[in-house]
């Protein structure tokens, strides 16, 4: 009976032990067992960057860590954002993902999204070695809920001919731009339409470089308030000059039925652009003879300011953290990050940005772009901010409203989104 009694109370004892040690560990599986992590993608299928993370990356990472097994995913970029929205009500989300800086602030209201700071203790070591710029778009009510994974901006593109042929040196502040702008308009030799500015959309990507480098703002620095900021003067004077250079011929490329930007570049009807660095592939794929240059965005009295862009990965709750995040600072060690700056990956890791891969590059304008480039306001509402944006901009270019009643009106709506 003694024995019994004894064996009983042994099994509760080692019981209560096994129960203790799950649950200390964020990881489910013991050290012992293989641990199967979900990453979700949105590198496209037959892609460098895919063929990389797939023939490279994943396998690399699996010989440091063999008891961890990626299960890599690839989506289209919209649809992987759907995806994740839809598998959030069956709790059937992936461990980790690839996803847009735009798409974090959206998921953390969603309460899906583990903050990292507060969950891995060497968080400020693995965040101290990547860019501050491109670790400002995962950090959301104070707390960080994602690792920048990689980042890009936008530069000026000139047409070096088109420049010469209308007497106009490449522009470095907003007040050249514009006359610059205007110059170059008109009719070429042929008798064909030329514009000094091509501007594919009018979604804050595309807006904010200027409102920005004309001293302007979406919202205060707490991302709480828009009134006083989308309409102070220095704002309106931006979207003002936008809408007067658009109205005088001179700017355009956001209308049904316009030249695609890249071909109009090609072909000498589009003077000048700002875009990423994947332009410069397309260039030389479908102009190899074309004879451009590049410069920084001209400043204003705010500077000059581009937007940035690019991906963050971010953690899903789950039963597997310590496992993601190995993986997570895998992807945006140097290692990784350089290998993928060979498939034209802009790295955040900030060693990968001193290699000889990357300094011998295409990379170098964007590098310096990326220094005072701002990212687009990080709030839940961010992608209603952007469509009000652009309904008002289109407020305007129709002529509906005023520059100033638009801006007004925004500035309301956008302080009710906040």
């Amino acid at each position: 009976m003694k024995n019994k009694k004894l064996l009983s109370f042994l099994m509760i004892i080692m019981i209560a032990s096994l129960s203790l040690t799950a649950q200390g560990s964020k990881d489910v599986s013991s050290n012992t067992d293989e641990i199967e992590i979900n990453f979700w993608h949105h590198y496209s299928g037959e892609s460098a960057e895919n063929k990389t993370l797939t023939n490279v990356l994943i396998p690399e990472f699996e010989k440091e860590n063999p008891n961890i097994k990626i299960n890599a995913v690839s989506h289209e970029w919209s649809e992987l954002h759907d995806k994740i929205l839809i598998s959030s009500s069956s709790k059937n989300l992936p461990d980790v993902a690839r996803c847009d800086i735009a798409w974090l602030p959206e998921f953390q209201a969603m309460d899906i999204l583990v903050p990292l700071d507060t969950e891995m203790s060497d968080f400020n070591t693995v965040s101290s070695s990547l860019l501050d710029s491109a670790m400002s778009t995962a950090f959301i009510n104070n707390h960080y809920y994602g690792l920048a994974l990689n980042t890009n901006s936008k530069i000026m593109y000139y047409n070096t001919q088109m420049l010469k042929d209308a007497g106009v040196v490449v522009p470095t502040t907003m007040n050249e731009w514009e006359k610059a702008v205007k110059k170059i308009s008109g009719k070429n030799s042929k008798g064909q339409k030329i514009w000094g500015w091509n501007e594919p959309g009018l979604s804050a990507w595309n807006i904010c470089p200027f409102i920005w480098s004309y001293g302007g703002a979406i919202t205060n620095e707490e991302q709480t308030k828009a009134s006083g900021y989308i309409n102070s003067p220095e704002s309106i004077k931006a979207v003002e000059t936008f809408v007067s250079l658009y109205k005088e011929g001179a700017l355009t490329g956001f209308n049904s039925g316009d030249i695609p930007m890249t071909d109009g570049f090609g072909t000498n009807r589009y003077a000048m652009m700002l875009e990423g660095p994947w332009k410069m592939a397309e260039l030389k794929g479908a102009y190899p003879d074309l004879d451009y240059g590049t410069a920084l965005i001209p400043a204003g009295d705010g500077g000059a300011i581009s937007v940035l862009g690019g991906e963050d990965i971010a953690m899903f709750k789950g039963p597997h953290q310590d496992a993601a995040w190995k993986f997570m600072k895998f992807m945006t060690g140097e290692f990784a990050e350089e290998e993928m700056a060979k498939c034209g990956q802009l790295p955040v890791n900030k060693k990968a940005l001193e290699t000889d891969t990357v300094k011998n590059s295409d990379f170098a304008p964007y590098i310096e772009a990326i220094k005072t480039a701002k990212a687009r306001p990080t709030v839940a509402s961010s992608s209603k901010i952007d469509n009000e944006l652009m309904v008002a901009m289109h407020e305007v270019l129709s002529g509906e409203k005023t520059v100033k009643e638009a801006m007004d009106d925004l500035a309301i709506k956008i302080d009710a989104l906040l």
